[in-house]
């Protein structure tokens, strides 16, 4: 099964995806999409944090910017795959892409791919950006619109949609959640 787990900041999103990814086995690949050349002090402390909340026997794969490849690479030898966050692989690609132009449409394109070939369960992250004022600034515009896309494009290849606001989530796609997977 193909999950997507969107929601705000603080949302809980982060937490509800290591659990149900948790659920499928012990073999577990946690592909993290942080691209440490844009870490400051903050970021820094975010990503210690949620290497501190998941399991020490989930093996950790970096992967800013060719997700699609990376998700063959691992999808035969796990349980499940969990993605956290595509927003942040968003932000890399589109950095990328001022190299290289068509970089971000070429990524998107293989990822979605990658995400209807696998048969591995896949959980994937992201934040919801849209739902606040328009912001200033051409790439902060370009990068809400992308999310939102991108948001769009992987709930139609997941089996289920999960939004989480305030550490509840509420199922928009697919099956309900079961007592099995109700966050603890």
């Amino acid at each position: 099964m193909k999950q997507l787990v969107f929601g705000g900041a603080r949302s809980g999103k982060s937490r509800l995806a290591e659990h149900l990814t948790g659920l499928y086995g012990n073999t577990i690949a946690y592909i993290a999409t942080a691209d440490n050349q844009y870490h400051d002090a903050e970021m820094t402390a975010r990503v210690a944090h949620h290497r501190q909340q998941r399991p020490s026997a989930w093996h950790t794969l970096e992967e800013p910017v060719h997700l699609g490849t990376r998700l063959r690479q691992c999808a035969s030898d796990y349980d499940a795959i969990m993605v956290d966050c595509l927003t942040l692989w968003l932000t890399n690609c589109l950095m990328a892409e001022e190299k290289t132009a068509g970089f971000w449409e070429q990524q998107k394109h293989d990822f979605l791919l990658a995400l209807e070939e696998i048969p591995t369960p896949i959980i994937l992250v992201s934040n919801e950006v849209g739902m606040g004022i328009v912001p200033l600034g051409e790439l902060n515009r370009r990068f809400v619109d992308e999310a939102g896309f991108l948001n769009q494009a992987s709930a139609r290849v997941c089996e289920r949609v999960i939004f989480t606001a305030a550490g509840c989530p509420l199922v928009v796609k697919g099956s309900a959640l079961n007592t099995c997977e109700q966050l603890p």
